[in-house]
């Protein structure tokens, strides 16, 4: 998730995101709609890519052609943004997760990570300056919604927001491309192999994934990484809020 320029060109794929752009008054009834057709680009995306994704291949899955596609959907363009805004989904109600707003970021961060596993080239298309649909802005209103009343300022709620979401997309991204069947022991399995052969060049290396494997600690960079970032919000609420300790 990014945030960037949200005019200019993008005013077509805002509209359908958005759902303003003008329904067509005469003609057939609509035998398509935006989530049929979003859902059956990421089903191609999930199994191919996102560059084996064409309006034409779309159209075919569906049993359309596609012309008749674009009644709904102007090109690609909207297309991607339409699927990366179905893809990420709505977001985890925060407020039915106890404990206040560290469990809260947490999980949202755990469950935008599932939203990024399953549906690897979101990554992709969640880069650069581009227009967000009501999804993708609504995980970000959770997040900030979590901190507020914390004692942190809006600039300072973006920014925990904007780290949290750069962790996780590391973690995927590192996860999508070691191409496994499971999220678990990618770096492990993959460091492990190189090393194998090597033990005396990498002492240090080797003794850590000994030690992570006996204390079954292997690939917890995902866990690590968000209580770390946490444990220094933590540190700044309660400077905010004066407590100590």
């Amino acid at each position: 998730m990014a945030v960037g320029d949200q005019t200019g060109d993008h005013a077509e794929v805002l509209a359908l995101l958005w759902g303003q752009r003008p329904q067509p008054r005469r003609g057939p009834r609509p035998a398509l709609s935006l989530e049929v057709i979003a859902r059956a680009g990421i089903e191609i995306a999930d199994a191919d890519g996102i560059p084996a994704v064409t309006m034409q291949r779309v159209a075919e899955a569906l049993g359309f052609t596609k012309m008749s596609l674009y009644r709904y959907v102007p090109g690609k363009v909207e297309l991607v943004a339409l699927m990366t805004d179905t893809a990420l989904g709505e977001p985890v109600r925060l407020d039915a997760v106890a404990g206040g707003w560290r469990p809260q970021l947490h999980e949202w961060a755990t469950q935008m990570f599932d939203r990024f596993w399953r549906h690897p080239w979101a990554l992709e298309t969640t880069v650069g300056a581009r227009p967000m649909g009501p999804n993708e802005i609504s995980w970000l209103e959770q997040a900030v919604a979590a901190l507020s009343g914390t004692g942190l300022d809006g600039g300072e709620i973006l920014d925990v927001a904007v780290t949290l979401v750069g962790h996780v997309r590391t973690i995927a991204q590192q996860g999508a491309a070691t191409a496994s069947e499971s999220p678990e022991h990618t770096m492990d399995s993959a460091i492990g192999a190189l090393l194998h052969g090597h033990e005396e060049r990498f002492p240090a290396l080797v003794a850590a994934l000994d030690s992570a494997r006996r204390n079954g600690a292997q690939d917890q960079a995902l866990d690590f990484g968000l209580n770390r970032i946490l444990d220094g919000v933590e540190v700044l609420v309660t400077s905010r809020s004066g407590r100590s300790g």
